[in-house]
């Protein structure tokens, strides 16, 4: 398969003779064996199989491996939730003592998870501005960093990052990049033909597409050389005495050590196991992604051109639009477009967008982005309420930006009803 459109629909998963031709819910905690030496192969990593859907499910490992067709990677591990991706991604390579660099523009709950509940786990974090200067990134790393981490869109204030810089900087200190490409998905960007070496998505967002599944997953491109940097990867190039010595670079490769360490190492022991029946319905979403992502990308465009010619509109941030400060990097990364998502103030601040958002008839104000419906958040007062003005400012939040997610219905009626709920908040 070398299109994007036809993996959508046929990676992943293909039935033998007499098989289900859709990919099938295993709605099933454990396998049965005939022999204790079967089972006990699969314990030690000697064998491929399943035992305990904590670990691993067909159906989910379905789905796992068509996003990882997705993003050009050679192995993948789905999550329970988005938030659970971020976490394994890092953790799986950083512990007590290190330290990993961050874009300070990152999703709320992200920001929170390492600024807080992962400093609390000993684990060091650097935020720097995803608009910094190569002299300004490089001056972050120290001897015990692990991992970079950026968004490719950032969520809310959609920064676009420097691929190439962040990955040369990140490279430069023997540390691969992870990059949570959840607004852009693998349809408007591969991050891995960029320089990334880790992609991360909450799956719950465009790829689910329709509200109905939390989820992550973790892709690995199969190329940062673990055992070039032995030193700082002792987890992955060292024996693991829970599995009786085994070293996952030298047992899996580069290719998969990471996800299969990730896989029977911490969903083992933290157990973020996703759902087989949500694995079913993500799949669901991701064989019309290719479909969705091009019409939430024009309709926001159409969208965006509207508000930045209304009078009562403050400002209006959508990377796609030609007069953008990220409008050159899009047009390197992102040329078939962005995502469905625009930022934008009205004249009058905190007050005018609560007014506004009250008046909205067909676009609904919910705690969720990236989906087929049309919907609206104010950022400050929800997913970024737990950080400080300072904070707020460092992410590109401010009070008074609105994010509001493009769906699917006619462009012509999203516009209307945003145009009536200006009206009415005069």
């Amino acid at each position: 398969m070398s299109y994007i459109d036809t993996k959508c629909i046929q990676a992943g998963y293909t039935p033998k003779n007499g098989e289900p031709r859709v990919i099938p819910i295993i709605q099933s905690t454990t396998f049965k064996y005939d022999k204790s030496e079967d089972m006990a192969k699969l314990f030690d990593l000697e064998a491929s199989g399943y035992f305990y859907s904590r670990l691993q499910n067909p159906t989910c490992d379905y789905v796992a491996a068509k996003i990882c067709a997705l993003e050009g990677g050679t192995a993948a591990m789905l999550t329970s939730s988005g938030q659970a991706a971020s976490f394994f991604s890092v953790f799986n390579i950083a512990s007590c003592g290190d330290h990993v660099v961050a874009s300070s523009a990152i999703y709320g709950g992200t920001f929170n998870l390492f600024n807080v509940t992962m400093r609390r786990m000993g684990i060091d974090f650097t935020f720097v501005n995803p608009d910094c200067t190569e002299e300004e990134l490089r001056a972050a790393f120290k001897p015990n960093t692990k991992a970079c981490f950026a968004e490719t869109i950032s969520n809310p204030s959609l920064t676009v990052l420097d691929f190439e810089l962040f990955a040369k900087v990140a490279h430069e200190n023997g540390v691969p990049l992870i990059i949570d490409n959840t607004f852009a998905t693998p349809i408007n960007c591969r991050p891995f033909e960029h320089g990334a070496d880790i992609v991360i998505h909450s799956t719950t967002k465009y790829m689910d597409g329709h509200a109905t599944s939390v989820g992550g997953v973790i892709v690995d491109s199969g190329k940062f050389d673990w055992d070039a940097y032995a030193d700082k990867f002792p987890g992955l190039t060292t024996p693991d005495e829970s599995y009786h010595g085994l070293t996952y670079t030298k047992s899996f490769g580069k290719e998969g050590a990471y996800i299969t360490k990730a896989t029977a190492q911490l969903m083992r022991d933290l157990g973020s196991s996703p759902a087989p029946q949500n694995a079913f319905l993500l799949n669901l979403g991701l064989e019309s992604l290719h479909v969705r992502v091009p019409k939430h990308c024009a309709n926001a465009t159409a969208v965006a051109e509207y508000l930045e010619k209304h009078d009562e509109v403050a400002w209006v941030h959508y990377p796609s639009l030609p007069n953008n400060k990220y409008y050159d990097r899009v047009q390197k990364y992102m040329p078939n477009g962005t995502c469905g998502v625009i930022s934008f103030g009205l004249k009058g601040g905190r007050e005018r967008a609560e007014k506004f958002m009250m008046n909205l008839k067909l676009a609904c104000v919910v705690t969720h982005v990236a989906d087929a419906r049309t919907c609206i958040l104010h950022p400050a007062s929800a997913t970024h309420r737990q950080l400080t003005d300072e904070e707020l400012v460092a992410c590109g939040v401010s009070p008074d930006l609105m994010r509001l997610s493009v769906g699917i219905e006619d462009a012509r009626d999203i516009i209307a009803d945003i145009e009536n709920a200006i009206e009415a908040s005069k």
